[in-house]
């Protein structure tokens, strides 16, 4: 953690709403005017999408059916690692970006599933903000967790994120259904070892509840609405939090305990307006306090 240089990550799995999460960050740094330096999680995957099909197939020839991009070994945790510490040290660092589809490639003029080439960041950046799967995880050999001065995890309840996952994956990507469903089954064992342990470390979760039946996600025929939905957020360490003037300012919310709140899926733009512009505003004055 870094007073003069610090980082905010916002991690979840693949489907999780991590990208929705993110826009809201972008008003606050617009309206607050804080400038922010950004890295994709997504820029730091090992392989691209050719190499990372054949080591799936490598994996899955030496018995390791579940070689996935949830992996620890499928990403350069160290590297980022590394970046992590040099920005809160230094303020500098260095990112690149993974082309995702056509748009993109007529973008970055690089094919799809491919990498930019590594660039450093604003070394005039006021904080770094961090969105992908990895952003607070741990291993044998990395502590992420230990870097992010304001960690959020995005987290709806399992079968509300493949719902999402396989819409997403089916509309914006062109991936068929039976090869999600591949992909999801080829993810647990690192969902459960590798992501969801990131949940306690994060300092707020927002998990999504779905209000209808959600039994069945694989033949969902559209995502629940953010009005068909509730929204659990936990707060690790609860002091400070103004949880009446929550209530009072968010209609429909309230405590379900001591460190949670409850809002409609409809009002969660706000809430986390409400919650997160004072903390982004306490970093940032933390920071010019710092010199």
């Amino acid at each position: 953690m870094s007073v003069k240089h610090p980082i905010i990550v916002v991690t979840g799995s693949s489907g999780a709403g991590t990208s929705t999460v993110k826009d809201t960050f972008d008003q606050i740094f617009r309206r607050e005017g804080v400038h922010a330096a950004h890295i994709e999680g997504d820029a730091f995957h090992a392989f691209d999408r050719v190499g990372m099909g054949e080591a799936i197939v490598k994996a899955a020839a030496d018995g390791n059916d579940h070689f996935s991009h949830f992996s620890a070994e499928a990403n350069l945790l160290a590297e980022l690692s590394e970046v992590f510490a040099e920005y809160s040290e230094h303020g500098t660092g260095k990112t690149r970006h993974y082309v995702h589809d056509e748009i993109e490639s007529r973008a970055f003029g690089r094919p799809p599933g491919t990498f930019t080439d590594w660039s450093p960041l604003d070394p005039t950046s006021d904080i770094l903000f961090y969105e992908g799967l990895h952003g607070a995880a741990q291993t044998d050999t990395v502590n992420l967790a230990q870097y992010g001065d304001l960690k959020i995890g995005v987290v709806p309840v399992i079968n509300l994120e493949w719902i999402q996952k396989l819409h997403r994956d089916q509309n914006d990507r062109g991936h068929t259904p039976e090869s999600i469903t591949a992909a999801i089954l080829r993810r647990m064992p690192d969902y459960v070892k590798t992501i969801t342990p990131q949940f306690t470390y994060t300092d707020i979760n927002f998990q999504r509840v779905p209000l209808v039946d959600t039994s069945n996600p694989f033949i969902s025929r559209t995502i629940p609405t953010a009005d068909e939905s509730m929204v659990v957020i936990r707060f690790r360490d609860p002091a400070g939090i103004d949880f009446g003037y929550l209530v009072s300012m968010i209609q429909g919310s309230f405590m379900s305990r001591a460190n949670s709140i409850v809002v409609p899926g409809g009002k969660l733009d706000l809430a986390m307006q409400l919650i997160l512009t004072p903390l982004i505003k306490r970093i940032i004055e933390n920071k010019k306090r710092a010199g």
